[in-house]
C-alpha cells in the first residue's frame, strides 16, 4: 500500500512539474478548465515548479512563495 501512495505521488508530482514548464516555456496552460481560470501562466509555472523544488528541498518558505505565485497566477489581471 505504501508503495502504491508513493507511485501516485511520483506520477502527480512528474504531472505538475509538465503543466509548470508548460506554463512558463510555452506562456499558456493546457487543459480547458485550467486555461479558463490562469490569467497568468508563467507565474503560475513559475509558482508550481518552486513548490515541487520546495518539496524536494523541504523549504518552508519556497513552498510560501510558490504558493503565492500560482495564487497571483490565478489572480492577477494581464497586462495589455
Amino acid at each position: 500500500m505504501i508503495l502504491f501512495g508513493a507511485l501516485v505521488l511520483f506520477v502527480l508530482a512528474v504531472v505538475w512539474a509538465v503543466l509548470g514548464l508548460h506554463a512558463l516555456l510555452l506562456g499558456r496552460v493546457p487543459g480547458g478548465r485550467l486555461r479558463r481560470g490562469v490569467r497568468q501562466p508563467r507565474l503560475w509555472g513559475a509558482g508550481a515548479l518552486l513548490t515541487l523544488v520546495s518539496w524536494n528541498a523541504r523549504s518552508p518558505s519556497l513552498l510560501a512563495v510558490g504558493v503565492g505565485l500560482v495564487a497571483l497566477g490565478y489572480a492577477a489581471k494581464p497586462r495589455s
